[in-house]
């Protein structure tokens, strides 16, 4: 395959899943920055063989790539600080006073979640954010993270129970 023709069905078959790998790879490394880098890498490595992509479901393929790549980053960088603050900004113009307090109380509810699902340990974060965040099925995630389907279905059950407890705390302590 030339490079024109491998660059085309590149940018057909697995640009589109751009969202979703900085996605994936903002809620493993914790930060906007490291996540832009580890999704730079992977599609570099993703184009690199892509040759050996023959069809299926690209975007499993793409995450599987975003996902090794993330733990490769993570393990280089492990004595360095992976929690920073991620910051979403209200712009509030023209609301009236009832309206900014509603945004206001839905950015708390969404921080207290973001923090809540950071706390989770890794196994159990990435699969709540493929399953939750991305949508994707629990067979499609057994091939992501490279586990029985069994092991996907109990690791969601406990980061559920473990994003309950901790947002039941958290609220009844505010």
């Amino acid at each position: 395959m030339n490079v024109q023709n491998k660059l085309a069905r590149f940018e057909q078959t697995i640009v589109p899943h751009l969202d979703s790998a900085y996605n994936l790879a903002r809620w493993l490394t914790r930060n906007d920055q490291d996540a832009e880098d580890v999704v730079q890498e992977a599609y570099l490595r993703a184009f690199k063989f892509f040759e050996s992509f023959h069809g299926g479901d690209s975007r499993t393929w793409m995450l599987t790539i975003v996902r090794n790549t993330c733990y490769t980053w993570l393990h280089r960088n492990q004595n360095v600080a992976l929690s920073e603050t991620f910051d979403e900004e209200i712009h509030s113009d023209g609301c009236d006073r009832r309206g900014l307090e509603r945004l206001l109380l839905e950015d708390a509810d969404r921080e207290l979640l973001r923090q809540a699902l950071n706390e989770l340990p890794e196994e159990f974060r990435e699969v709540m954010i493929l399953r939750e965040l991305e949508g994707l099925s629990y067979k499609e995630i057994a091939v992501i993270c490279r586990v029985p389907l069994g092991t996907v279905m109990s690791r969601l059950a406990r980061a559920r129970k473990r994003l309950q407890e901790t947002l039941s705390k958290r609220i009844q302590v505010e």
